[in-house]
């Protein structure tokens, strides 16, 4: 049974919604000691000033570097604004918007500090996905870049809870309401006392069908991910300097890009526009040494070296969101002489869980459990499989998966086992390779995306009349979005239908999920019952 520790939240909405104690993973933290009282907020700013790390470069991004003292300075000013303007109380939930920069990073902080439950979100969601999650969470408040209002306003405008949208200038000019109300406020704020196992992060999965699922981190979890992962394999020094692509909004970016920096006196260069042109620039411009991205980038990275590119400052490549092909870390290796550290991670977990170490990589493999966590292949029945027999990954470690109000915990967590939905195998060495997604999940450029999803925007579209959505290979992005459709009576089977269809669907859900390929049919193949079988349509 779990024994949470105390609680600083007046709105008690998040310990209240934890799942039941007996559904929780085996959580073993013997590695980890942290007080009772913790704000994560305050540790990644605030202590490190006092630590002596004031003068020294936080965040890189829009124009302007940003030390550790202006940092918490902004930051203080930011959350005196939160409680004075906008009422904020420890435990409310905020919804922050906005490509990777600096500014998001320091309302994140912001509201951490003043205790509130921060949900990040990617600017390529649309009204309706963001109402889902604004329902969910229950959030009050938002916090948005001015650039991005449009849809946000429109799931405000139809929701019970949202009563509160605060807009910021993400470009560093500072002239925008949240900007504004922070201008006169001091540089002091004493962090709100929270608890290490207060919940400070809820997490949504990108790949959710259905209802969204919202996994549930404390403030100590998010120093664990650093104390362990980031320590341990990265090694992460005050002189390094991180760039990368996954959005804040993801956990695994916001680890990479704003936990592990922070965490240890280092610094971040944030993209708004993270394409593998604009990293191959700033990893030359600012001599950055840890990258986080996708395969299909270090692809274009590998070309441009071909090209004049210097990367050699790079002493850490991680990959993650997808599989990381051998030759593409092959060709890494041959052309830089340092090895390119597969890894998985998953929302529930928080970050990364399994991966290659500087001293011990390997092609097509994942590597071996971070410090804290063990790994094991099981069958249906939770049984361990024997070495190289192909079965579900479960896992155990100091976290796990709490999903926010959901039956589907049951599905996640199996006899304390964190079941993560990936097919792997063990080699007679211990390391874990890759298989497959478990489910129907289509994973493409590191984006999970749920073909449901796709399928009800392509239904919304009076040309269609069925439609079904499958994963296909490819060789760039791992795999892409077919759509295979039947269109309504006299309407053509030609390229301006497949544009028409594309925009519409991008016009309705997050930009990345639409179908690269759609293929034009008759009738799609069905049971007698009537259910499609997708399974048919796949080469």
């Amino acid at each position: 049974m779990h024994k949470l520790g105390p609680s600083g939240h007046t709105d008690s909405f998040a310990r209240d919604h934890l799942p039941a104690p007996e559904a929780w993973p085996e959580i073993e933290q013997s590695r980890f000691d942290y007080p009772d009282w913790l704000n994560v907020g305050a540790e990644l700013t605030d202590r490190m000033v006092e630590r002596g790390f004031g003068d020294r470069n936080a965040l890189v991004g829009n124009g302007r570097a940003r030390t550790y003292k202006e940092l918490a300075d902004w930051t203080n000013r930011l959350a005196h604004a939160l409680v004075d303007d906008y009422g904020v109380k420890p435990g409310n939930r905020i919804l922050i918007r906005s490509a990777n920069n600096p500014a998001m990073v320091a309302c994140w902080l912001a509201a951490t500090k003043v205790g509130a439950v921060v949900v990040n979100t990617m600017p390529m969601l649309r009204a309706g996905e963001l109402g889902k999650v604004i329902d969910k969470a229950q959030i009050t408040h938002a916090l948005c870049d001015t650039r991005l209002m449009g849809d946000l306003v429109a799931a405000a405008n139809v929701s019970d809870y949202l009563d509160t949208v605060v807009g910021f200038d993400g470009t560093a000019n500072h002239d925008a309401e949240l900007d504004r109300a922070a201008l006169t406020k001091p540089v002091q704020f004493d962090a709100v006392r929270t608890g290490r196992d207060d919940v400070a992060l809820l997490g949504f999965t990108s790949g959710s069908t259905g209802e969204p699922k919202a996994t549930m981190h404390f403030h100590r979890d998010l120093l664990i991910i650093a104390d362990g992962y980031a320590k341990e394999v990265l090694g992460v020094t005050p002189d390094d300097v991180f760039v990368g692509s996954p959005p804040l909004a993801f956990t695994f970016g916001l680890g990479g890009l704003a936990v592990f920096p922070l965490r240890f006196g280092a610094s971040a260069v944030l993209l708004e526009n993270a394409s593998p042109p604009n990293m191959i620039e700033i990893i030359q411009k600012h001599r950055a040494t840890i990258c986080f991205t996708a395969p299909t980038a270090y692809r274009v990275m590998l070309r441009a070296m071909e090209q004049g590119a210097d990367l050699s400052s790079l002493r850490v490549a991680v990959s993650a969101g997808e599989t990381l092909p051998a030759p593409v870390w092959e060709e890494w290796r041959d052309k830089t002489g340092k090895p390119l550290l597969d890894g998985i991670g998953s929302t529930e977990m928080l970050h990364i869980f399994i991966t290659n170490r500087l001293d011990d990589s390997h092609p097509g493999c994942t590597g071996r459990p971070v410090g804290g966590y063990r790994a094991r292949i099981v069958d249906e029945d939770g049984q361990e499989l024997p070495r190289g027999e192909l079965g579900r990954l479960a896992v155990i470690g100091p976290t796990g998966c709490r999903y926010l109000d959901d039956a589907r915990q049951g599905d996640y967590v199996q006899n304390g086992w964190n079941l993560t939905g990936d097919t792997f195998w063990q080699d007679e060495d211990g390391r874990f390779h890759f298989a497959a997604r478990s489910d129907d999940i289509i994973l493409s450029s590191g984006y999970n995306i749920a073909g449901p999803d796709v399928e009800a925007a392509l239904l919304a579209h009076d040309d269609v009349l069925e439609c079904a959505v499958i994963g296909v290979p490819d060789s760039q992005r791992g795999q892409i979005v077919q759509a295979h459709v039947v269109l309504a009576q006299g309407v053509a089977a030609d390229q301006a239908t497949v544009e028409r269809l594309q925009r519409h669907v991008k016009d309705t859900i997050a930009p990345f999920k639409y179908p690269r390929s759609v293929i034009f049919c008759d009738t799609l193949p069905k049971t007698q019952t009537g259910k499609i079988q997708r399974f048919r349509l796949k080469p």
